[in-house]
């Protein structure tokens, strides 16, 4: 399904309730299959999350979780310590070239029994669960935080617990501090000083509903659809000023922008400021690059150029994301370069009509190019796409008064 977006007015005004974080979610998910006295609440309508479930509960010899990299991570955790099981995990061919060998090899140096199918370093992998008692290990910390999370999560069951010793540059430690969070809420003791991450070994916890905060990702289109507007106020549901999720920096970020955030019995609320100006923002976004896409399309949308750097993870995701924007701004007449970790964005105030986005099956792709429609008619291709995280994004851009037509 392509979608033709335009809109004949630049006022929002809305109140939306978000679904709850795919983050968190997928977190929770793993801990009630280790814990099943734990309830959840508000939990994620997204594709991932229902994979995530799906595996968890299901007694499949082979396990395909299609385009979601938090649950091969995760679930490749999660089989390795199950002892007696054995399972083919795999997914979509793009699942099938990204990188998976930190983690086996990681979880090999615990004991665990992993091989490749296919390709050695990636997907299909075929896990032997084993029981653990080894419980000190090595990972890089510069790949993948969910790599770090997997360990962490099924830590509390093994034996002797873990220590991961976590070597050179840590990357998205908010990450890796929302899994720690959630794990203290249970009352499972975890250390995190240095590069080293302690988590103590558990029998049983309490039964307890966990409530899932909504995602913050997700709000960052309302954050770009408030910086682009004429005039906004968008309220959105439900959100913490103290939140366990990274992303919760689009506050002060788009504070730069002329977004004004205001929290009140678990809503924020969005509102315009006028009279913005910014001619370049500089960030580094290595605690929080899921919402690298937002930022410069928003930045196209304002005129005004960026440079953004800690984005080396993006290229292992749903798509290489850099390249990918490299492509698809260029194609608005964005002056746009990137590097393996970095992403320049020129200052304009040109952006062409009409221009197709590819999406690349990268739901945030579709997303993050679809507030630019308050500036210019836009036609994303796959819409669906936003399934992945979103599913109820474009009924969400209906009540904003967008105008949506299958092309």
């Amino acid at each position: 399904m392509n979608l033709l977006l335009q809109t004949t007015h630049s006022n929002l005004q809305a109140t939306i309730a978000v679904t709850g974080s795919k983050s968190e979610t997928n977190r929770l998910l793993l801990l009630q299959a280790l814990f099943p006295n734990i309830t959840l609440a508000n939990t994620s309508n997204s594709d991932d999350s229902e994979v995530m479930q799906k595996a968890l509960k299901g007694n499949d010899t082979i396990v395909d979780i299609h385009h979601a990299g938090t649950a091969m991570r995760f679930l490749t955790a999660y089989f390795a310590v199950n002892e007696g099981c054995e399972v083919v995990l795999t997914g979509s061919q793009r699942m099938q070239e990204r990188p998976i060998k930190v983690l086996v090899d990681a979880l090999a140096q615990l004991g665990a029994v992993i091989t490749y199918e296919k390709e050695e370093g990636y997907p299909p992998i075929r896990i032997k669960g084993q029981k653990i008692t080894a419980s000190k290990v090595d990972i890089p910390a510069n790949v993948s935080s969910q790599y770090i999370s997997a360990l962490s999560l099924v830590a509390s069951k093994l034996e002797n617990g873990i220590e991961i010793n976590l070597v050179g540059e840590i990357t998205s430690v908010p990450y890796i501090k929302m899994t720690l969070a959630l794990l203290n809420d249970l009352d499972i003791k975890t250390t995190f000083e240095g590069n080293t991450i302690k988590v103590y070994p558990v029998t049983e916890v309490a039964s307890k509903e966990m409530v899932v905060e909504s995602d913050w990702s997700s709000a960052s289109y309302f954050f770009s659809l408030v910086a682009l507007a004429d005039t906004a106020s968008i309220t959105i549901s439900s959100y913490k000023q103290n939140s366990l999720q990274g992303d919760s920096a689009l506050v002060e970020i788009y504070e730069l922008m002329g977004v004004k955030s205001r929290f009140e019995n678990n809503a924020l609320t969005l509102t315009k400021v006028p009279n913005f100006k910014l001619e370049t923002l500089n960030l580094d976004l290595n605690n929080t690059p899921d919402i690298a896409q937002t930022i410069v399309v928003t930045c196209l949308g304002l005129g005004i150029g960026c440079h953004l750097t800690g984005l080396h993870t993006l290229k292992i995701k749903e798509t290489d994301r850099l390249e990918a924007l490299r492509i698809e701004l260029t194609k608005l007449g964005a002056n746009i370069s990137v590097t393996n970790e970095t992403l320049t964005l020129v200052a304009s105030n040109e952006i062409n009509h009409n221009i197709k986005i590819a999406t690349y099956n990268d739901h945030r792709m579709a997303m993050a190019f679809a507030p630019l429609a308050l500036k210019v008619p836009i036609i994303i291709e796959n819409a669906e796409v936003v399934s992945k995280s979103y599913p109820d994004f474009w009924e969400d851009m209906k009540k904003l008064g967008f105008n949506e037509t299958e092309v």
